[in-house]
């Protein structure tokens, strides 16, 4: 289905991350997903430290909780992992890593997406 942005819809995960960014514009809402992706990464570091593989259903519930406020709440769409399940999962921890690498701004840039800043006051 296309969206907005897009005359077609996206046919390979090269094509669907500008999608997938544009979707997380608010930079709110990607610092939502931050949160739950670390948190969830923090849950398997702690399963595989402690031998605990009974908490790894925590890890999908803390990611989506987070990411899916976002969504309903500061960007008001639909979630991408409900047309894209897959390449949204990609795409969050591509996100993810290039915002904790520092490389994020130019590929929002790429994607077509105006660089919002939270205020600090």
């Amino acid at each position: 289905m296309a969206d907005k942005y897009e005359a077609q819809p996206p046919t390979d995960f090269q094509s669907f991350f500008p999608y997938y960014l544009r979707e997380h514009a608010h930079p709110t809402c990607r610092a939502l997903h931050y949160i739950g992706t670390s948190l969830g990464l923090a849950i398997l570091a702690y399963v595989v430290y402690a031998g605990e593989p009974v908490y790894l259903w925590l890890m999908p519930i803390v990611g989506y909780f987070f990411a899916w406020v976002g969504h309903f709440f500061i960007e008001k769409n639909k979630p991408a992992t409900f047309t894209y399940p897959l390449w949204s999962l990609f795409g969050d921890f591509k996100m993810y890593f290039l915002f904790i690498t520092g490389q994020l701004g130019p590929a929002l840039d790429a994607a077509g997406v105006p660089q919002k800043r939270i205020n600090s006051a």
